[in-house]
């Protein structure tokens, strides 16, 4: 199994979020499921706007409704007692070579917006390592990508416009009071039409992937490891105490040269393309070998020209102080034998801190832990209080998007400026009409 291989599935979901009807994603519309087709959304209405007017007027007249991207979450997030709203249609990029910024509609995909940009003789400063998730979705639950000095997705924005529960059409921009809260919302300010994002001159990048490094390596050079490439990923099974493969994706500067060393802190060079996962062919994963390309087709993990239908995996990942990582790190591994056996990956990556309210990295400089499950939901289930029970001692924050157990309780406290988005939710929404149990549940609960 793999991200690209994704097949049809279904199961439960935690017991934090509402819980879904099990179904299989073939038996259902396609927007009925999440991508996994782990679980089956309420809404029994999903509109598709082609206009902000006509968006506006569908807010306006709904009473709960909730935004529709991707659908790559694996919990209630995106889910709706009544209706969902698809802005699929809304897929204008436009490009202002003077400030250099995009300015792109809430339908287009990284995919879709990285070669536009590049044409233009620009680029994005990072990307997640599949390139099939909207833009806005990804910034709206801190979505991130790697490396110790590029953060996450949401910080490329500028501002943003959003559709408010009362129809009106609001611009928010950096410099105003509210946009640390408004970038990273979890859809519960409002519904997003676009976003502006600052760009940078287009780069090469190369590829370079090691076998088999050990965790005993990190103990003293952790930031070392994970800055010494633009984008730094390690995968492991959490067996033999070692990560089974670095991923190093960098830039080529003029004038600098990376030779292929034979060793990367005692890790072997590897002979041919891999996969993350042993065994899988490394058919449509990026290219490596050192091999030059785009920088949207290097810090991809997997290429851009296939479409995923539904996968077969459940995803977790929390997020913990880089300066405790290799503790976190070790914690973890405690549970290797109960980890594997329902595992695919993990993969271990890093992030710059960042100001934004309820990012995963917010005032922290952070490594984030990420487990691709195979899709075994009651014993995965099992094993999140487990492993969050190890990472309590290093405040790890859940990705929003993916499966948790975290009490709410415990998510006010690793999030100090969660009262001050309250009380902005309250004020683009004060009834509600954006929330889920979703939402209420974590954010919400006393």
């Amino acid at each position: 199994m793999n991200k690209r291989d994704f097949l049809k599935s279904s199961g439960a979901l935690l017991a934090t979020t509402v819980l879904p009807t099990p179904a299989r994603a073939t038996d259902l519309e396609p927007h009925c499921t999440n991508w996994a087709g782990n679980l089956r959304y309420h809404a029994d209405q999903l509109a598709s706007p082609h206009s902000v007017d006509e968006l506006r007027t569908l807010v306006k007249s709904s009473s709960k409704l909730r935004a529709l991207g991707s659908r790559h979450s694996f919990n209630t997030i995106a889910d709706s007692p009544v209706a969902q709203i698809s802005l699929a249609h809304f897929d204008s990029i436009a490009f202002d070579p003077a400030s250099h910024t995009l300015t792109v509609g809430a339908g287009v995909r990284y995919g879709t917006l990285a070669p536009f940009l590049d044409a233009k003789g620009f680029a994005v400063h990072n990307l997640a390592s599949l390139p099939h998730i909207t833009v806005i979705g990804a910034a709206s639950t801190a979505t991130h990508g790697s490396g110790i000095h590029n953060g996450n997705l949401a910080t490329a924005i500028t501002s943003l416009e959003m559709v408010t529960a009362d129809g009106e059409l609001v611009r928010i921009s950096r410099g105003d009071a509210h946009f640390p809260g408004a970038v990273v919302a979890l859809g519960t300010l409002g519904i997003v039409t676009s976003v502006t994002l600052e760009v940078q001159p287009r780069f090469d990048m190369t590829q370079t992937v090691y076998q088999n490094l050990s965790f005993d390596q990190l103990r003293e050079n952790l930031d070392a490891i994970m800055g010494a490439a633009y984008s730094v990923s390690l995968f492991t099974d959490w067996q033999n105490h070692r990560a089974t493969q670095v991923w190093l994706k960098r830039r080529i500067e003029p004038g600098v040269t990376h030779p292929q060393d034979p060793e990367f802190y005692g890790a072997t060079l590897a002979k041919q393309n891999l996969h993350p996962l042993e065994g899988h062919s490394a058919e449509n994963c990026t290219e490596q070998m050192g091999v030059p390309g785009p920088w949207y087709e290097r810090m991809p993990h997997f290429r851009m020209n296939f479409t995923p239908s539904s996968g077969a995996e459940l995803q977790t990942e929390y997020f913990v102080p880089r300066s405790r990582g290799y503790e976190a790190i070790l914690a973890v591994e405690q549970l290797r034998d109960l980890i594997t056996p329902h595992l695919f990956v993990t993969e271990l990556r890093t992030i710059a801190a960042d100001s934004l309210w309820l990012s995963t990295a917010h005032d922290r400089e952070s490594l984030a832990i990420h487990f691709t499950w195979k899709p075994e939901t009651p014993e995965v289930l099992a094993l999140l209080p487990l492993i969050e029970e190890k990472l309590a001692p290093f405040q790890a924050r859940p990705h929003w998007a993916k499966l948790f157990s975290t009490p709410p309780a415990t998510l006010r406290r690793l999030y100090p400026q969660l009262e001050a988005f309250q009380g902005l939710a309250r004020h683009y929404d004060p009834k509600g009409k954006f929330r889920n149990h979703f939402v209420d549940h974590n954010l919400f609960t006393v």
